[in-house]
């Protein structure tokens, strides 16, 4: 990347934190005055119930500052830089553009379901089938578009690239699903899916680097100082909750984006914490049913485990974040190996 492009990504992500965190500064008393609030289900650790009336659908500040960044920045290489992204081949601009609808068509159905826990005031949201549906709809529509503009053509670790032809429509769907539900699952510690998520973006902003995808880069960037910006006030004790508005966004940015560089694969190390949360529901459930109610951990997901077990909210949030600064380090090995 040239000197001026660098400047450029450095400027987005600085400008994505601040306007983030001013953005809380702004919304969150706005939020407690339309009585916003976070219902705790009972069924998670009897402590959480001191957080509720905690402003939810807070992912809106960090949508906002990265989609405004992105747009702005992509605005200024067209106008100032050489490269001219909006000028490329079709190809990258639906990988660049569909990443971006793909996570503000998910954050949306995020939106709808806390409108519908906060202001109908029923806790459940949305209905699973509801939630499910509208998923597969949104990602059927990144899938068939990226693939209808030449995608398919997908990185696997150790065996090179693979032409994954008409299945990488069904490989694409179940990704995104996975992904996003995985996200929704981590958000439920103070900070925990806000300061793993930043970790897990790291990784594809030195992979877009690597091959010269400068918008891909810029969205990157832009997401990853709206997150750090949206930390602040995420942090235990959070004065914001994130809600399934801004879960459902992070977890189809991440894949939008790992596909866009033709990398999803290496959403397995990188979203490590997010696979285990996903498995631990998913054992919990089996083994409850097998032993006829035993359980295999004192809680799911799996940070509630932790917690049972005596660990602090900021705790749980330094380790799974550590563990995912690891599996980045994975991902980077198997990419650049």
């Amino acid at each position: 990347m040239t000197t001026e492009q660098i400047l450029l990504l450095m400027g987005a992500g600085v400008t994505a934190f601040f306007l983030a965190a001013l953005l809380g500064k702004v919304m969150i008393p706005e939020l407690h005055k339309l009585h916003f609030g976070q219902t705790i289900r009972e069924e998670g650790p009897a402590w959480h119930q001191k957080k509720q009336g905690t402003p939810t659908m807070g992912g809106l500040i960090f949508i906002f500052s990265a989609t405004v960044v992105t747009t702005l920045a992509l605005l200024l290489s067209q106008a100032f830089l050489s490269e001219k992204v909006l000028s490329g081949s079709t190809n990258a601009l639906v990988k660049l553009f569909g990443a971006l609808f793909l996570a503000l068509g998910c954050g949306l159905i995020g939106f709808t379901d806390d409108y519908i826990k906060v202001v109908k005031k029923r806790n459940l949201g949305l209905t699973a089938m509801q939630k499910l549906g509208a998923q597969i709809l949104v990602a059927c529509g990144y899938a068939l578009s990226t693939y209808f503009a030449g995608a398919g053509m997908l990185y696997v670790p150790f065996c090179g690239y693979v032409d994954f032809g008409i299945w990488y429509i069904p490989f694409c769907v179940f990704v995104i699903l996975a992904m996003s539900n995985a996200t929704n699952l981590t958000d439920g510690v103070d900070g925990l899916c806000t300061a793993v998520s930043f970790t897990a973006v790291l990784p594809f902003i030195a992979i877009a680097g690597a091959l010269k995808m400068f918008g891909i880069g810029v969205l990157s960037v832009s997401f990853a100082g709206a997150l750090a910006g949206f930390l602040l006030w995420n942090l235990h004790p959070a004065r914001v909750f994130m809600g399934d508005t801004g879960s459902l966004f992070i977890g189809a940015l991440l894949t939008g984006i790992a596909f866009a560089l033709n990398q999803p694969f290496l959403l397995i190390p990188i979203g490590i914490v997010y696979i285990c949360e996903n498995l631990s529901v998913i054992l919990q459930v089996g083994y409850f049913k097998l032993t006829h109610g035993k359980r295999l951990f004192k809680m799911s997901p799996l940070h509630h485990h932790f917690e049972l077990c005596g660990w602090s909210e900021n705790t749980i949030v330094a380790v799974f974040t550590l563990v995912t600064l690891l599996g980045s380090a994975a991902a980077l090995l198997l990419f650049f190996a």
